[in-house]
């Protein structure tokens, strides 16, 4: 790192306009890139063959449909000639809108679309591509029509995606404002950290970070036949926003301490390169391979989310130890000039705040240890009791129009389950009719709809709509789909949006061990190289594992069972968790995470290096990174809460999920579990083998012995590596 810097000071000029290029490409190319992403996800599974096969014959007759619900005046009936006309008229709406197909009374006749009394009925409105919502203007199109030829009567609309964002609006609906807003935020906690003028430079460092990211999503597109879904927008604005700060904080941290011990501007900057660059870094290259092995998921869905993780980390460290140099190098001093308070940084004092937790810890490292553990295990048992599945349409929204129409839905004697019908695509060697004659009757199912108009049926084929009373992917979904599949004739294909997340969820679920194994091996065979020890990453990758748990039991609290939901994003508790989620957060969290645990233990491997005490070590590393990793996860916890305002339910649990574990991870494994342990380990934690050396392609311990202070043997240094 210390030639690096070197090279960087020395052409200045050329960095400068480099990233100075980058940073108008970014500007450019960001508004594009909402443009190159896709909805929607593909698998191999049974669901999706069905799916792709109905919509290249159908449209999205797949997906799950928008609802009008028709409540007729009193004294009306449903089989009037008029409301008849009506109905008819509604289906000509739809059938002159390219694409959109609708079912209803009027082309079906079935008694499973008149609710109680005859005075009501539903028309189901399919989208032209399944994943994108039918046009609101088709939709009130249609409303008007049955307003206008049938006095009195009164429409309303709902569905399960309708329900699904039903407030996410409230929310905000642009990355540029939640990029504002977590850039404010940030900025507030930098001035606490460093009270003077210099909190700007991080933030300089991470617009052009992000800017970065934008470009490298965009060119991915291009690169990968693999899609890359909207909500990646979000994810990468937000958390790249929080890491490119994180490790700005690291070096200007270090930067402003080795300016206070008394050196120059230049020295300051080379030494904090050379002593702070390897973690950032590092952390880096541990975070953005613990994204990235969510590619090993065959869905593409998480493939495209990991091939995006795999930018956010490394472009934030590259970008941080590329800029902040320059940045330190011409304007540190003058935004650092007028301080708002003083900082003492002799090495026992500073921060006197940590230093003396740190020197409680090390007096009492069992207590410590057992506080931090019960947390820990606390929240990670409340994890267990998470539940994959989608959530109840009941569960999705409390207010606005959806939320309306569902009520009325119920009210006219509908179940919620023909909000997530299951289509059929039945070969015209089967006879349709006998098909949805064998499945009328069955406890679990309200009705079979077998339209016969030229819009439901092709020379080789014909679709059978069968709407189940509760909702398809959900707990209370009973066995409908296994009767559906069993009675299903020879050729033909079930599908249907919640059927295919269904599968998606049992696949996360095959995947999930593998993900596990895969990440959790990369990231112990890349701290045993950069600390030099197997004890160390041992315990950090057992820890990040809790950590992960804990975060569990946080999504549980917050959207299963409701606590905070709803009076602070307007969602009622959900009952259950999206599959994609504890995979994402996961993925994201072992990766992040890691960072404050490289940042605090390379703190305490530079300390023992020196003076070969563990105890001392420990007081030295929490003294000087307590600050700095609180800091850094409060900044992250404020990104994410940000993009907790995300109009995507997935990305405001996996947001607030991660913030949560962040949290956890920094207030209670690195400030109370890292340090205990380390304490109680002693020179155990410094332990690598020869052979272990050997095959981590390290050289071995070549260090003299060193006594420990807190142990009554010597003990090997395991040499001096700033990571």
């Amino acid at each position: 790192m210390h030639r690096f810097a070197a090279f960087l000071l020395r052409h200045r000029a050329l960095t400068a306009m480099v990233w100075l290029a980058v940073a108008v490409i970014g500007v450019l190319i960001a508004p594009q890139l909402s443009g190159r992403l896709q909805s929607g996800t593909t698998l191999h599974s049974a669901s999706y063959t069905a799916n792709q096969t109905m919509q290249t014959q159908y449209g999205g007759v797949a997906a799950n449909p928008s609802v009008l619900v028709v409540d007729l005046p009193a004294g009306t009936h449903v089989s009037d000639p008029r409301t008849t006309a009506a109905l008819e008229a509604v289906d000509h709406v739809a059938q002159s809108t390219p694409g959109v197909h609708d079912i209803s009374y009027a082309t079906t006749h079935d008694a499973s679309l008149v609710g109680k009394g005859g005075e009501s009925t539903l028309v189901l409105v399919y989208p032209p591509v399944a994943g994108n919502p039918v046009d609101q203007q088709v939709m009130d199109n249609m409303a008007s029509v049955i307003t206008h030829d049938v006095s009195g009567a009164q429409v309303s609309q709902t569905g399960y995606e309708q329900l699904s964002a039903g407030n996410a609006s409230s929310g905000g609906s642009s990355v540029i404002t939640e990029i504002l807003i977590g850039g404010v935020l940030a900025l507030l906690v930098l001035f606490w950290v460093f009270g003077s003028a210099l909190a700007f430079l991080p933030l300089l460092s991470a617009a052009v970070s992000v800017l970065t990211m934008q470009i490298a999503i965009w060119g991915l597109t291009y690169a990968t036949s693999i899609h890359i879904n909207p909500a990646v927008q979000f994810i990468v604005a937000l958390l790249g926003l929080g890491l490119s700060i994180d490790y700005s904080l690291l070096l200007v941290n270090r930067w402003r301490e080795e300016r206070d011990a008394g050196s120059d501007n230049r020295t300051a900057v080379i030494a904090s390169m050379r002593k702070a660059g390897h973690s950032v870094a590092f952390s880096g290259t541990v975070a953005s391979l613990g994204l990235f092995a969510l590619i090993v998921v065959p869905i593409s869905f998480l493939q495209g989310v990991g091939l995006s993780g795999l930018f956010i980390p490394s472009i934030a460290a590259i970008t941080a130890l590329t800029t902040v140099p320059l940045l330190l190098d011409t304007i540190g001093p003058a935004l650092d000039r007028a301080r708002v308070r003083k900082r003492r940084i002799e090495t026992e004092d500073a921060p006197k705040f940590w230093t003396k937790a740190a020197r409680g810890i090390v007096r009492r490292p069992r207590v410590a240890a057992a506080l931090g553990s019960a947390i820990l295990i606390a929240m990670s048992v409340i994890g267990l009791g998470i539940n994959i599945n989608n959530a109840p349409a009941g569960n999705l929204a409390s207010t606005g129009p959806a939320h309306d129409g569902l009520v009325a839905m119920q009210n006219d004697g509908f179940p919620t389950g023909l909000l997530t019908p299951v289509p059929v695509l039945v070969p015209h060697s089967q006879d349709p009719t006998s098909f949805a004659a064998s499945l009328r009757g069955l406890p679990d199912i309200h009705g079979v709809l077998a339209p016969t108009d030229a819009a439901w049926t092709h020379s080789g084929s014909s679709v059978v709509t069968v709407l189940p009373n509760t909702e398809i992917g959900t707990s209370g979904a009973g066995p409908v789909l296994a009767e559906v599949q069993a009675h299903a004739p020879a050729g033909a294909l079930v599908g249907g949006s919640q059927v295919q997340a269904a599968d998606v969820a049992h696949q996360i679920g095959q995947y999930f061990p593998i993900l596990l194994g895969v990440v959790a091996l990369i990231t112990f065979v890349l701290l045993a190289r950069g600390m030099r020890s197997l004890v160390l990453p041992a315990k950090a990758v057992l820890l990040n594992i809790l950590s992960v748990g804990a975060a569990y039991g946080a999504l549980v609290l917050i959207w299963q069972h409701g606590i905070g939901s709803q009076s602070i994003w307007g969602v009622p508790a959900t009952g259950s968790i999206s599959a994609y989620v504890p995979m994402l957060l996961f993925g994201f969290l072992f990766g992040v995470s890691m960072d404050y645990e490289v940042f605090i233990l390379a703190r305490m491997r530079e300390s023992y290096d020196q003076h070969g005490d563990t105890k001392r070590a420990v007081v030295e590393g929490i003294g000087r990174t307590g600050r700095l990793v609180t800091s850094a996860a409060l900044i992250l916890v404020l990104a994410l809460t940000s993009l907790s305002m995300a109009p995507d339910p997935t990305v405001k649990m996996m947001a607030t999920g991660m913030a949560a574990g962040v949290l956890i991870d920094a207030l209670v494994v690195r400030t109370l579990l890292t340090p205990a342990l380390v304490v109680l380990f002693g020179r155990a934690n410094w332990y690598l083998p020869r052979w272990a050396a050997k095959a981590l392609f390290i050289k071995p311990d070549a260090h003299p012995v060193v006594p420990d202070a807190d142990a009554p043997h010597a003990e090997q240094l395991a040499g001096s590596t700033q990571v």
